[in-house]
């Protein structure tokens, strides 16, 4: 009696504690897929958009309401964009590199994925689409064939494969909108990540104005016409800490607002019938939906997922609904359609979560810290579950690159890895992050740099105060400019860290401004510094020309073929720190840019960070 009552309490709670103890492979997290860039068909019945559920981003379709997704195209190469012909069904256009170069080619896809057209022959030069004729005979785009530093502006025409040269300019150059009567091509000039003009051309007689003349910095984006194509709706923050709604009469008014508050509209889109604006609002980072009547500038807050990010807006043909992409920390990215009638969200696309239950992933807290100056710091603070304050966990403290970016509760794969073993996570918004106004976005240019990499460095001090974290076990983790931070963190703070990882980052900046891409150079520039003016300080924040003050153990992983932070950056201090005999560890995928795009190096490169991060801090 004993015995039976022993079996079955032992075969009751085994399944329940072997559940709750259970971990999976970096493998496996590495396999959860997701959806994105949707791009609806002319007839409203099918949607396009990319998946890597074949390693790689690839295009595929799928009915909006019923049917079974169906690959179209079979690369070893990532996809980069999709976009489907306005007014032929038949055709999609898409855009492709080779091994992470950038240098983007243009194809047409029929959509049913029987015939392939390439329409860019120069493997050497970027080709960047721009939008579609409202007749989809052409479309407009740019390209630095003429000169790798400049972008002029062409269009298209998809039966005769005719091009013809829209606008020749020396500047950075990309194409943002078509009038509905074909009449103007608006293109955008940027000049830093936070300062571009606007310009109308009158297609047929090269007529150009510039219609946002500004003496301040500003941005101005989301460009989309209205219905009669006498003004253009956009996003700025002209005179504005954050980004609102405005509008600008053609061909040459005045900017004008129709909504703003204290935190930045990220995108929009306009109702078929021109009379309300569908728009979401970054609040703290999360995504909050509304619609703008354009007439009352009444808002209402619509039906959309909570507690993630909201993207990718599209209205259907016939307005009734609106695709969107919706992710959130627990929730891999998919794609949805919002039912402007009944104001609810059906899921489209059921991307895998490679067999880990989604009841394991992690909600992140929303923390904010004092810095050296007294401003405050906010990062999503992702602890295990059932984590104990008794200063024992190891932490990554994870630094978004940009730096004119935003850390913000989207899914990663890999946090929910390091949390499932045992890591804390802490992906902070240190100054110089978008997000939270024009004002913070600028704390960190040129010679304030050395600000920013004091918020990383106060960090610890936070993480120790919450009370689960071992002072000897901090780690500090970026990509691009956020390995340049991490390098910066190691060289300037050396006692603080017991590891770092540095993907893809600037080692020396002097060398990194010249020879990141020449189409680049004046943009990156503008927020670091001029390398001739600012040498010294240059020098002086430079990791690079201060090796020897690293203490900590590294691991540098670099795409050969990177044409933003050159391979050169991470061969130079990795050569520099193998010389004092220092510990670090170096990856180079020859197939691969700026990040690691290929599952198959995903797999070789994230294994090697988890045993490297394992055997120097965790389990030491």
């Amino acid at each position: 009696m004993i015995r039976k009552f022993f079996n079955a309490f032992v075969f009751t709670i085994l399944p329940l504690f072997i559940l709750l103890a259970q971990t999976y492979t970096i493998e496996q997290y590495l396999n959860i897929r997701s959806a994105s860039n949707p791009t609806i068909s002319p007839d409203g019945k099918f949607i396009a958009y990319l998946t890597d559920v074949t390693g790689t981003n690839q295009v595929w379709k799928k009915g909006l309401t019923s049917g079974c997704p169906e690959q179209l195209t079979f690369f070893d190469e990532r996809v980069q964009f999709i976009s489907w012909n306005p007014k032929d069904k038949y055709w999609i256009l898409f855009g492709k590199d080779v091994g992470g170069n950038e240098h983007t080619q243009l194809f047409l896809l029929k959509s049913d994925g029987s015939e392939i057209r390439r329409l860019t022959y120069k493997d050497d030069v970027i080709y960047n689409f721009g939008a579609w004729s409202n007749d989809g005979v052409m479309f407009a785009f740019t390209s630095n064939e003429r000169n790798r530093a400049f972008f002029d502006v062409y269009s298209m025409n998809i039966k005769t494969g005719q091009t013809k040269l829209v606008w020749q300019n020396d500047g950075n150059n990309s194409v943002v909108a078509w009038s509905p009567d074909n009449r103007y091509i608006v293109v955008s000039q940027n000049r830093s990540s936070f300062d571009n003009d606007l310009y109308v051309i009158e297609y047929e007689t090269g007529k150009v104005y510039n219609i946002t003349p500004h003496s301040q910095p500003a941005r101005y984006f989301s460009v989309k016409f209205s219905k009669d194509g006498k003004r253009i709706y956009l996003l700025s923050d002209e005179g504005k800490e954050f980004v609102g709604i405005a509008y600008i009469e053609l061909p040459n008014g005045k900017l004008n607002y129709i909504f703003n508050t204290n935190w930045d509209v990220e995108t929009f889109e306009i109702s078929k019938d021109g009379k309300y604006l569908v728009f979401v609002l970054n609040v703290d980072g999360y995504s909050e939906v509304y619609s703008l009547n354009i007439a009352t500038k009444r808002t209402k807050k619509l039906n959309f997922p909570a507690g993630g990010i909201v993207g990718s807006l599209r209205f259907t043909p016939d307005g009734s609904k609106i695709i969107f992409t919706y992710q959130s920390p627990v929730k891999n990215q998919d794609i949805y359609y919002y039912d402007v009638k009944s104001n609810t969200c059906v899921q489209i696309t059921q991307s895998s979560t490679a067999g880990i239950p989604q009841s394991s992933f992690v909600e992140p807290k929303l923390v904010r810290f004092k810095s050296f100056d007294g401003l405050e710091i906010p990062g999503y603070l992702y602890l295990p579950k059932n984590a104990k304050k008794d200063s024992s966990l190891a932490v990554i403290v994870s630094i978004h690159g940009g730096p004119e970016a935003q850390e913000l509760p989207r899914f990663s794969a890999l946090y929910q890895y390091f949390v499932n073993n045992g890591y804390v996570i802490y992906a902070p918004n240190i100054r110089g992050s978008t997000g939270y106004g024009k004002t913070y976005a600028s704390l960190d240019n040129t010679t304030k740099r050395k600000d920013a990499i004091k918020d990383v460095a106060m960090i610890p001090e936070f993480l120790k105060s919450t009370g689960y974290i071992n002072p000897k076990k901090i780690i500090v983790y970026g990509g691009s400019y956020g390995g340049y931070m991490t390098l910066a963190a190691v060289t300037f703070y050396p006692e603080l860290w017991a590891a770092g990882v540095d993907l893809v980052g600037i080692s020396n900046f002097l060398t990194f401004l010249k020879n990141t891409g020449a189409w680049r150079q004046r943009h990156r520039m503008a927020e670091y510094g001029d390398p001739e003016k600012d040498a010294e300080f240059l020098k002086e924040i430079s990791p690079f020309y201060h090796v020897d003050r690293i203490k900590a153990p590294l691991m540098i992983i670099q795409g050969a073929n990177d044409p933003r932070v050159p391979k050169s950056e991470s061969d130079q201090i990795v050569e520099s720190l193998k010389a004092r005999g220092a510990i670090v560890e170096y990856l180079v995928f020859d197939d691969e840019g700026h990040g690691i795009s290929k599952l198959k190096n995903r797999i070789k490169a994230y294994k090697a960070i988890v045993e490297f991060l394992d055997k120097n801090v965790k389990n030491k």
